[in-house]
């Protein structure tokens, strides 16, 4: 086996192992709620582009750093699908599907929504201490950023990348997509940007907290109602088992 096959094989063979098996004993059945998110987004984009639904969509999932905070917490669940108007509705399909695919098998569903939601939850707490704080501030942003709408899946995205990344020990894949989201503050310092570092920021504390809960051994399985928890012959080598522990702008 070549150098480079062998480190492929380590970086990413539980991960890849893990989704492989669930596809291969369940098909689509093993990621419902990635597919009715993906179906959510895509009627969202088709709601919002007709002169009769923009508003409406605006109404139920636009979050703005200038609307009061609790119109902003009502609003943010359903903001994490509905697509950036200023870019192709397919980039953002194809990340629900591929992201929230492997989180859903790897985390299982509803811990899938619960980090991409505090993930978006994180950007969009972060543009207000942003805003508050002001751009002379190395953290802060201009007032006008007040009026821009929050990145929609694309911070969810991320943090479950980054998440999962950790979860399965592909730490150099994990690496690579937080370098990826810094290089995109330095080339274009917008609040898209700004969000999806914040949204990273809070899934790195929840990993911290997840290996501090997890430390001595413990059972991985008995919190987790992914693949790694079941049984059968939906079971993957999740992380519990063996040695592996686991504005539009966008």
């Amino acid at each position: 086996m070549s150098t480079l096959a062998r480190y492929a094989r380590a970086e990413w063979g539980p991960l890849f192992s893990t989704v492989r098996d669930a596809l291969l004993a369940r098909r689509l059945r093993a990621v419902p709620m990635t597919l009715a998110a993906v179906c959510l987004t895509a009627l969202f984009q088709y709601v919002q582009n007709q002169p009769w639904g923009y508003q409406f969509i605006q109404n139920i999932g636009s979050v703005r750093a200038e609307e009061p905070l609790w119109l902003a917490l009502v609003r943010t669940p359903l903001s994490l699908f509905v697509p950036a108007l200023d870019l192709p509705v397919w980039g953002a399909l194809a990340q629900i599907l591929l992201v929230f695919g492997i989180a859903e098998i790897c985390l299982g569903w509803w811990r899938t929504l619960v980090i991409g939601y505090a993930a978006t939850l994180a950007g969009t707490l972060y543009a207000r201490v942003g805003i508050e704080l002001g751009p002379q501030n190395p953290i802060g942003l201009p007032a006008s950023d007040a009026q821009v709408i929050d990145t929609g899946p694309s911070a969810a995205v991320v943090g479950l990348a980054v998440f999962v990344c950790w979860r399965y020990r592909a730490y150099v894949t994990g690496a690579l997509v937080i370098a990826v989201m810094v290089l995109e503050v330095l080339v274009k310092n917008n609040l898209a940007g700004r969000e999806h570092l914040a949204a990273i920021a809070a899934v790195l504390v929840l990993c911290a907290v997840s290996a501090v809960r997890h430390r001595g051994g413990g059972d991985r399985r008995s919190d987790s109602d992914g693949p790694e928890a079941a049984s059968g012959p939906g079971a993957g080598p999740g992380p519990g088992s063996g040695s592996v522990k686991p504005p539009t702008q966008s």
